[in-house]
């Protein structure tokens, strides 16, 4: 597994696992796999409910928890100081951890300023080691990092071969934080997994679409968090470090991107009602 290093020194995978939409019954079992299969990065957050399935499976798992790192996030009806304290300590608890090694911001709405003096706070006290954003644009991401007493050093955005996030990355890199993807195969949209470039070039190095478009991504230093729940593609997707895409395959693959969101859109106000409105019932 290769590691990057934060702006504060902490070494973080630049493969992990990711429990979206894993659900709080399979959680336990699936990163119970996916540690065995020698992930050490789990993903998860306040939103997912399947915490203390990530935590059961780190404290059954015989693996010292100085070897794993771990990343959770804050949710939208957590913003705010107090509240946001509060859900850390939560989350330590479900974690069965004393620190995280990762805290986000989820979602750039709410008082997020708030949540982030309490995410500093928790990381001057040890509670976590590093803190950073998720799904903050450039141009808010740009205002929290200078205004911040610690900038983030990570920001989690919807990045894949389809939404590359060139401009992204590289005003992050400014600012000394990392890019990590969330949905580096899109969910399988736009027919991610049979697109001709991924296959053809899958298939010079002997391997497929889905590996190529994680080592395209790892090649950039994009760190990224695919999901299954299947052991058997675990096992695939950690595959990625035995082959190295040439210049002309990156190249080529640099040309899938469509510089938009298969998703959603923060600036769009309907996507910004629905989330809120979703983010406070939750």
């Amino acid at each position: 597994m290769e590691n990057i290093k934060l702006r504060n020194g902490v070494e973080m995978p630049i493969l992990g696992y990711g429990v979206y939409q894993v659900s709080p019954s399979e959680c336990e079992r699936c990163v119970s796999d996916a540690i065995s299969t020698g992930y050490r990065m789990i993903d998860t957050a306040q939103a997912y409910s399947n915490e203390e399935g990530v935590g059961n499976a780190m404290a059954k798992s015989g693996v010292p928890r100085n070897q794993l790192f771990i990343v959770s996030k804050i949710w939208i009806s957590n913003a705010g100081y107090e509240r946001a304290k509060n859900s850390i300590d939560e989350s330590l608890r479900k974690l069965k951890s004393d620190y995280i090694d990762l805290m986000l911001i989820h979602q750039p709405f709410g008082d997020y300023y708030g949540s982030y003096r309490a995410m500093e706070e928790a990381y001057k006290a040890g509670k976590l080691r590093a803190i950073g954003v998720s799904n903050f644009y450039p141009d808010r991401f740009i205002d929290l990092a200078e205004f911040s007493e610690i900038p983030p050093m990570v920001n989690q955005v919807e990045t894949h071969v389809f939404n590359q996030q060139i401009v992204a990355q590289q005003i992050m890199q400014e600012y000394g934080a990392h890019i990590m993807a969330w949905g580096p195969f899109a969910e399988g949209r736009n027919n991610f997994f049979n697109n001709e470039a991924l296959v053809e070039i899958g298939n010079k190095h002997g391997k497929s679409a889905a590996q190529v478009a994680l080592r395209y991504l790892i090649q950039r230093g994009v760190v990224v968090i695919p999901k299954s729940v299947h052991k058997e593609r675990m096992e695939q997707n950690i595959d990625v470090f035995d082959f190295t895409l040439d210049s002309e395959d990156m190249q080529r693959i640099r040309q899938l991107d469509l510089g938009r969101s298969l998703f959603f859109s923060h600036y769009d106000p309907q996507t910004v009602k629905w989330l809120v409105q979703y983010g406070k019932s939750k």
